[in-house]
């Protein structure tokens, strides 16, 4: 997409329904123009058609699908490439319900390859650009679980646990370069993925569950306060913040030539 939007290009995975959507909406709004990507095409010419009347921006669609290595090398050079692409959004992502013990592994690894290695394909791509350049941004879709991975799927907690450390490490790399770089840790929200993965969700309380529109708004609220951690559900910032001072506090300690007292 060629483009003179002094907002540039974002760049959106998993595009076509809830969070992805959402985000395609609330960008457009922003004046941005649009590359939405995902696996369902019509779904996405629609979003396109509706989002580039209303909004007056230019929208391209990408049909892909990132567990496809080809598909995934098609999208992640078409992000080194394109100099107009200013924002990547992370969103493509899966889901799955049950124990380790009983879990279908070939849904293990397709979940692994879309929730991991493409992200990380695409950030390092978007890196690229974005550093060159001296400008962009990077949100990633990570989840609450990432902090509390005994209340749900091992895998699925364990693919957002990535999310969030890489997104960590990558604000390291890149902060420096001009680069803003986000993780949305969202707890429960009104999205398909959850009827995919197969849990009911008329089984939760409704006190946990989000409205999508809401957690995108609160996201992109802590993008603009450059957050790099984003927890919509969470009231005060300061719980976090002493998350992060406990984990600092760690540090002196985890390496050291001789172990510990207590293991001798």
């Amino acid at each position: 997409m060629s483009t003179l939007n002094e907002q540039g290009t974002a760049l959106i995975t998993g595009a076509s329904s809830g969070i992805g959507a959402i985000y395609a909406e609330r960008l457009a709004r922003r004046g941005y123009d649009l590359l939405l990507v995902a696996r369902d095409l019509s779904r996405l010419q629609v979003l396109a058609a509706r989002l580039s009347q209303a909004f007056g921006v230019q929208v391209e669609v990408l049909k892909a699908d990132l567990t496809d290595k080809a598909d995934l090398q098609a999208v992640s050079q078409r992000l080194r490439s394109d100099k107009a692409i200013s924002v990547l959004v992370n969103n493509a992502g899966m889901a799955m319900n049950g124990t380790l013990i009983e879990a279908d592994l070939d849904t293990v690894d397709r979940m692994i390859l879309l929730n991991v290695v493409s992200l990380t394909h695409l950030s390092a791509a978007a890196v690229a650009n974005f550093t060159s350049a001296g400008r962009g941004a990077i949100i990633n879709i990570a989840s609450v679980v990432a902090l509390a991975p005994e209340i749900f799927n091992a895998v699925y907690s364990a693919t957002k646990a990535y999310v969030l450390s890489l997104t960590q490490t990558m604000h390291s790399e890149v902060s420096a370069h001009g680069v803003q770089v986000q993780a949305v840790l969202p707890g429960i929200t009104r999205t398909e993925i959850w009827e995919r993965s197969g849990m009911d969700e008329s089984a939760l309380p409704p006190s946990m569950i989000m409205e999508v529109g809401e957690m995108v708004d609160a996201a992109l609220s802590g993008f603009d306060q450059r957050e790099l951690i984003t927890i919509p559900s969470l009231p005060d910032a300061a719980d976090w913040q002493a998350l992060v001072d406990a984990r600092s506090k760690l540090g002196p300690n985890l390496s050291h030539s001789s172990a510990a007292a207590r293991y001798k």
